[in-house]
């Protein structure tokens, strides 16, 4: 005979304060553990959505980030001549000659410099980034000192809004125009005309080309192509598999480490829901007893208590899932250790996530109630009778 789901339910709703303090303390890990995962999912959906399937990437062989390649002028003309390119509606190759460089930008607030990524473009680069909106001011007239910066570069960063001047590259640049890129590495960087900035940094060749195929499914010619031809010496991806791998050692690291802190944490939660249910077990041994004699078998009684220790986990699973969700209100900005340069990016909740969180909860839940639920289910039934 089992014991009804009610049993277990109305006992955590007698001892509302225990319950409580357990639930609320599961609750805290459950919020430290998604919201890891949040942020490594946030992390990982910028640079991925900075990328497009129909954009090819290519940079120099062995390098892993654009400020480490190097392609000269040749070369990028062989790349951009490729008859899988997409053509405009001027008939002109889709193809992006750029240069990236950093510089160090005082953060509002603190003062402290930290890495901007400044982006040299073409007119064309502008076409391959439709997630690229002008939000005010205009675009950077080619050929001039002008440059646009990315809406979480203006708002985070001094001197750096609409009509503000830069300096760099022995040069002075007028901030022109604010762009938004949704959620992407781009808000994230200034953008200008390429040929200038190679002439201010005193640069004879590009960082990456980066082009839009007529056919995505011409992507792996292409890429053989390309690596194989002994002019060139280049890597080809896909513009997402180039961006998700630079997310990787950031998003490793933070992963790694919020975990090993969620499990340490859930040590403490654990213990805490060992002593709830061991307390439960010690005040209503008589009831116990009156269970078993009425025919309820240990296996029912073990059961029970366990059900209450999961509820336990649940409930605290449900208020830290709520508690990580108001983190999505959060813009996080840090260094990506592959690039060297600010990155600014929101927690982002998905449905894998609160499932994770939840089975999370359920497991803590679980371990905290074994040993007091298997003591529950071994007390002898005439001895828990005569308790007092």
């Amino acid at each position: 005979m089992a014991v009804p789901l009610a049993y277990s339910w109305k006992n955590l709703w007698v001892r509302k304060l225990t319950t409580v303090l357990t639930a609320g303390g599961m609750a805290l890990v459950v919020y430290v553990f998604a919201t890891v995962l949040m942020l490594t999912e946030g992390l990982r959906q910028t640079l991925v959505a900075t990328g497009s399937d129909d954009n090819i990437m290519v940079i120099r062989r062995g390098s892993e980030t654009e400020v480490q390649s190097s392609i000269d002028r040749e070369q990028a003309a062989i790349i951009a001549s490729l008859p899988e390119i997409a053509l405009d509606a001027e008939g002109q190759r889709m193809a992006s000659r750029e240069t990236l460089v950093l510089m160090a930008l005082p953060k509002k607030g603190t003062g402290k410099p930290s890495n901007v990524t400044i982006r040299g473009v073409s007119a064309e680069g502008l076409l391959l980034r439709p997630a690229v909106r002008l939000v005010t001011g205009r675009m950077f007239r080619p050929g001039s000192s002008e440059i646009m910066v990315g809406k979480k570069i203006a708002e985070g960063f001094s001197g750096a809004g609409l009509g503000d001047r830069l300096r760099f590259g022995l040069r002075e640049w007028t901030i022109v125009g604010l762009f938004d890129a949704g959620h992407t590495a781009f808000a994230s960087e200034v953008w200008g005309d390429a040929e200038q900035l190679m002439q201010a940094f005193r640069r004879n060749s590009y960082s990456s080309v980066i082009a839009k195929l007529s056919d995505r499914r011409s992507f792996d010619a292409v890429k053989q192509r390309l690596e194989t031809d002994p002019r060139l010496m280049m890597d080809v991806k896909t513009e997402p598999r180039f961006y998700a791998d630079q997310s990787e050692m950031l998003a490793n690291f933070l992963q790694i480490l919020g975990l090993s802190l969620s499990v340490i944490f859930s040590l403490g939660a654990i213990i805490g829901a060992v002593i709830t249910m061991y307390g439960a077990v010690a005040n209503r041994t008589r009831e116990i007893g009156t269970l078993r004699a009425l025919g309820f078998r240990r296996r029912s009684i073990l059961l029970a208590f366990l059900l209450e220790s999961m509820f336990l986990g649940l409930l605290g699973g449900v208020l830290g899932i709520a508690l990580s969700s108001l983190m999505q209100f959060v813009t996080i900005s840090t260094m990506n250790w592959q690039t060297f340069s600010e990155l600014a990016f929101t927690f982002t909740l998905t449905p894998g996530i609160g499932v994770k969180a939840l089975v999370f909860s359920l497991v803590m839940g679980f371990l905290g109630g074994v040993l007091p639920a298997t003591r529950a289910a071994r007390l002898d039934i005439i001895e828990s009778l005569r308790a007092a």
